[in-house]
């Protein structure tokens, strides 16, 4: 019995630590733009040039209104603790990873591409210490499995069940937002650093070539916030400095 309770006692103890900093890294964005407030302010004027750009076929100009948008509203503001599940069936929040995080969405409809799946898997295991790459499926948990066999231990696999889920409001922020696939890269803190849509290699590319696109397309982005992570800009300064003292 007391074995029994001094376990109890650890995992409510553990339990009020996790929450605890749930809470602070919450707080900490409380004041800050959200990307689902920037979106609000944006999505319908940008929704209604966008779909007039596709009927008229210029895609062209479609893709400059998503890299406005992106670049120029989304850019900066803050992810929300959006809420998926695992291939568990266990709830997880995005607030529960404490890496930055490469988010790709992703449908049963709209899969990984020729060559995407081994790029992924190859960019996880390059930054598994600092990236925590994530791949989000618009599915069912059954149809979740059977498409994400392919993929790495290094990758999260989560998932939002349309059919099961009790509120749109995932669903609406992030999948009727922007379409997918698309990429998020989000920093440590929450702040989305940039977003992207993931393009499919041609029909007919040999997957070797398939491959080194795809990877180039992740890696290039990833390499980019690394090289301007606060951690890297401090660890410069202190060269820098270093340097200007031997001289």
């Amino acid at each position: 019995m007391k074995q029994l309770l001094c376990i109890l006692l650890i995992f409510l103890f553990f339990n009020a630590v996790s929450i605890s900093a749930q809470e602070k890294k919450t707080d900490s964005i409380k004041d800050k733009v959200l990307f689902t407030e920037a979106l609000a302010l944006h999505l319908a004027d940008y929704n209604e040039k966008a779909d007039f750009a596709y009927r008229q076929r210029n895609f062209k100009k479609a893709q400059h209104l998503f890299d406005s948008i992106t670049v120029n509203h989304l850019t900066g503001s803050y992810i929300n603790n959006f809420k998926f599940h695992n291939l568990r069936g266990k709830e997880v929040c995005l607030y529960d990873f404490d890496k930055s995080i490469y988010l790709i969405t992703y449908a049963s409809w709209c899969i990984p591409g020729k060559g995407a799946i081994p790029a992924i898997n190859e960019i996880a295991k390059k930054y598994k210490d600092q990236i925590q790459i994530i791949i989000l499926f618009w599915d069912t948990r059954d149809k979740v499995k059977k498409v994400s066999k392919e993929f790495s231990n290094t990758v999260n696999i989560v998932y939002v069940d349309e059919t099961q889920n009790k509120s749109p409001y995932v669903v609406k922020q992030l999948k009727h937002s922007l379409g997918l696939p698309t990429c998020f890269l989000i920093n440590k803190d929450k702040r989305i650093e940039d977003i992207t849509r993931y393009t499919a290699v041609a029909y007919g590319t040999p997957i070797e070539n398939a491959l080194k696109k795809n990877f180039n397309q992740i890696d290039e982005g990833i390499t980019s916030h690394l090289m301007n992570s606060e951690d890297t800009k401090v660890m410069k300064s202190q060269l820098a400095s270093g340097k200007d003292k031997k001289e």
